[in-house]
């Protein structure tokens, strides 16, 4: 016999699950705490099974409700992806579109990110800034920026460009503690350390090679425009995206260090889930940042468009 589970019933499941609180669940959805307690209640009736368990701090789920709850946001996203395939009623992009960015980004992408709005005014847009790798299950995020040596498994990513990772310092920092000739010198230095995804310090950096070495921090930033200033400002030496330092690089405030024994290649992507069509307002971002990737970089030589 089918079940007439209704979409609110799993909302409500699915958020309070994220949540662990029903308190915390019931106010991000706007409800009264009684009606989302109700509205799981009803569902766990339906279904003849406790969902979840109250443990002295949080909510957890039980064994059948984390199969059931993999399965209802699949339930969840099929029914969002159903609305939104009609978006493009009268010619015109409908719905939501929520993006995660990286925080710094250029005024001409701001300026790109402007216009794509104005030209889309019936398409709610939801930008959120982080330099974390957000999860697209959980944030309900439909598109992404990222820039990362090894992107995530499960996501599509479209290649923007890639640019060579490579550590920098002022000349006035190696005047003063000596340039390091072996990656064995820089136990001796101050290292700026970024973070990994966006989470904690990067305490391993990539050597030519493919091996990675340990590092000794002096200062830690997950903003890589702050660890570039502690390097011009000569406060060590840092790993860095060289497009960012291209013009410090080419004034002479950085020279690279240790050019044949440090470095990667850093992918620059936009990345959004594997689902089983792309959604019209995912395209047509997707469609606004490639072609203010191509007026940014035309045939510079150090980067690579994807496809």
């Amino acid at each position: 016999m089918a079940l007439a589970t209704e979409t609110s019933e799993l909302i409500a499941f699915t958020k309070t699950a994220e949540a662990k609180s029903l308190s915390r669940a019931a106010a991000e959805l706007g409800l009264p705490r009684a009606t989302l307690s109700r509205r799981i209640a009803q569902l766990e009736k339906k279904l003849d099974a406790r969902l979840l368990l109250r443990t002295t701090r949080s909510l957890v789920l039980t064994e059948p409700g984390n199969i059931f709850y993999r399965e209802a946001i699949i339930a969840l996203e099929a029914i969002r992806q159903a609305e939104q395939s009609v978006s493009r009623a009268g010619g015109h992009l409908r719905g939501d579109l929520r993006v995660s960015l990286p925080p710094g980004m250029k005024k001409s992408f701001r300026a790109m990110l402007c216009e794509f709005i104005a030209q889309h005014p019936m398409l709610h847009v939801h930008i959120h800034t982080s330099s974390q790798h957000i999860d697209f299950r959980q944030g309900g995020y439909d598109v992404a920026l990222r820039a990362s040596s090894q992107m995530q498994p499960g996501l599509i990513a479209r290649t923007l460009f890639r640019d060579p990772v490579i550590a920098v310092a002022s000349p006035a920092y190696l005047s003063k503690m000596g340039v390091p000739v072996t990656a064995d010198d820089l136990k001796n230095h101050q290292c700026l350390v970024g973070f990994a995804r966006g989470e904690m310090p990067d305490m391993y950096w990539p050597l030519i090679s493919g091996e990675r070495m340990k590092v000794e921090g002096a200062f830690f930033s997950d903003d890589i425009t702050l660890l570039c200033e502690a390097a011009i400002n000569s406060l060590g030496i840092a790993l860095l995206p060289e497009d960012l330092m291209r013009e410090h690089l080419r004034q002479g405030a950085l020279v690279p260090v240790l050019r044949d024994v440090l470095g990667t290649e850093m992918q620059i992507a936009v990345v959004y889930p594997d689902r089983h069509f792309l959604m019209p307002q995912v395209r047509a971002f997707i469609d606004a940042v490639v072609s203010w990737v191509a007026s940014e970089l035309g045939d510079h030589k150090n980067h690579a468009l994807g496809t």
